[in-house]
């Protein structure tokens, strides 16, 4: 009986119910057709498309006009659609997008240029330095393919904040042979500087024997990072005035060859040429050259590299600093495999906690005859004893007769012969003279600025005693009478003096 009353209930519930809405339902209809005379029923497939229709129209004028009655809310009346907002275009520009074939089949240097041309004209953003607009940090992307280029790839002068990578870049054939791949060389008659802060990056550079492989003329904090560069005659990397060029964790190597090459004799080019100032080189490989760095630019950092391009019996050098007279040159932490470096009337020079491995050895070549605050100093020497001195001079275009602040100390040595410009030494005898020989170990001959010794009596005498000479590296001590004695003796060729 319980169920059956609250069933009844229910029922008596829904005519009154039913009823009231049908009437607003009835209501709003008249209103909304009223309103819109457009709405026909027999313009309708059936009663039941028409009632439909008419009910979304009531909800629609109900959130349109707020008839009284409705409970809705300001809140959640609609509000107009807004088209969603056009999202800036990336500076992202895919070479295979203008067309470049990423097999190296076909010729991609047309593609591959339009693609660049688009991004130096690119949105800007304001100025770097003077003359060198801000491309915002636009790509070219080469999206990991490898093309074939007849041309060199040339970025406009006037723009910076541009990266290039991602790809291998390999000359064609008819590559001309006295360019470069990649060249920043246009030259800018807005600004001081062509480019700047353009970075090369993830590239393998196929020189094809022709030409090289960069070439940066008179830029500002360029990069060239984790690149692959091979296959060149000329210069792998040329870096020609400007300032700041950055070129580390990379690969050069004319040949690709892992040491003991059967030709290396015949290797020729030079892996990275500095032509500028303020630049560093810094854990780069040079595989296979016949120079791993030329240096003809003053205050360049070399740290971190390993030359092992071409063994200095087959005539090779790892580093060769030709800046006579200013170098301010820092060669640390670096590793001269079989090939050592040569320095031409250096002036300011460090070279420092580096190995120098095979017979490798440090020339120190006169020009002018100039030496002078020069310091290799901590360096390790491993040979195969055959008494090759760790640091020898090149005097064939005369004596270096200009000797200040020279200091080569603190080396370690194995299978090769001990050079320095510091050195210490013992003698005894019974007087009335004693001499110590300091050429077996001096580096300059007939060079000696300073002299310190002790006289050391084995008996109960006091003698009176002096330094009488120091001519071809041999210093002479004299007493006023024999005595058995011991004398001590330090020397130093390009020591500094204080006098007042």
């Amino acid at each position: 009986m319980g169920r059956r009353g609250r069933r009844s209930s229910n029922r008596a519930m829904e005519p009154s119910l039913f009823l009231k809405m049908g009437l607003a339902l009835l209501v709003l209809s008249v209103a909304f057709v009223h309103g819109n005379p457009t709405v026909n029923a027999h313009s309708y497939a059936s009663p039941r498309t028409y009632i439909d229709e008419l009910r979304r129209m009531q909800s629609s004028y109900i959130l349109q006009q707020k008839i009284p009655g409705s409970s809705l809310p300001d809140e959640l009346s609609p509000t107009p659609a807004q088209a969603p907002p056009v999202a800036p275009r990336p500076n992202v520009y895919k070479v295979t997008s203008y067309g470049a074939d990423p097999t190296g089949k076909t010729d991609s240097m047309d593609a591959i240029s339009r693609a660049i041309t688009d991004a130096l004209e690119g949105p800007t953003n304001g100025f770097l330095i003077a003359g060198i607009a801000n491309l915002g940090g636009a790509r070219i992307d080469l999206e990991g393919g490898n093309y074939l280029i007849s041309r060199p790839l040339q970025l406009a002068a006037g723009k910076g904040n541009l990266l290039i990578h991602g790809g291998t870049l390999k000359a064609s054939d008819t590559f001309p042979g006295d360019r470069y791949l990649i060249e920043l060389s246009s030259k800018n008659n807005n600004g001081a500087f062509n480019n700047e802060f353009v970075t090369l990056r993830d590239l393998l550079l196929d020189s094809s024997y022709r030409g090289g492989g960069i070439f940066v003329l008179n830029s500002l904090r360029t990069t060239i990072d984790n690149c692959y560069i091979t296959h060149f005659t000329t210069n792998g990397v040329l870096v020609q005035d400007g300032h700041e060029t950055l070129i580390r964790n990379s690969y050069l190597g004319q040949h690709i060859t892992a040491g003991s090459d059967p030709g290396e004799r015949y290797f020729s080019g030079t892996g990275i040429h500095l032509m500028g100032n303020d630049n560093v080189v810094s854990d780069v490989v040079i595989f296979s050259a016949a120079i791993g760095i030329m240096v003809s630019g003053q205050a360049n950092t070399i740290s971190g590299v390993h030359c092992y391009n071409k063994a200095t019996g087959f005539g090779g050098t790892g580093i060769y600093l030709k800046v006579p007279g200013l170098t301010q040159t820092r060669i640390v932490h670096s590793y001269l495999d079989y090939t050592g470096i040569v320095a031409e009337d250096p002036v300011q020079l460090d070279i420092a906690n580096c190995f120098f491995l095979g017979d490798a050895f440090i020339v120190l070549k006169s020009i002018k005859g100039e030496i002078s605050g020069v310091n290799i100093v901590d360096n390790m020497f491993c040979g195969s004893d055959k008494g090759i001195d760790i640091v020898q001079l090149d005097q064939r275009n005369g004596p270096f007769n200009q000797i200040h602040q020279v200091v080569v100390d603190r080396n370690n040595v194995k299978g090769m012969k001990l050079r320095a410009t510091v050195a210490r030494g013992s003698v005894q005898g019974n007087g009335p003279s004693w001499m110590v020989d300091f050429n077996p170990i001096l580096v300059f001959p007939d060079f000696v600025n300073h002299v310190q010794y002790t006289f050391s009596p084995s008996e109960s005498l006091y003698p009176n005693h002096a330094l009488r000479n120091i001519s071809h590296n041999n210093v002479m001590i004299e007493s006023d009478v024999p005595c058995p004695a011991t004398v001590f003796v330090s020397v130093h060729q390009g020591a500094s003096f204080y006098s007042s």
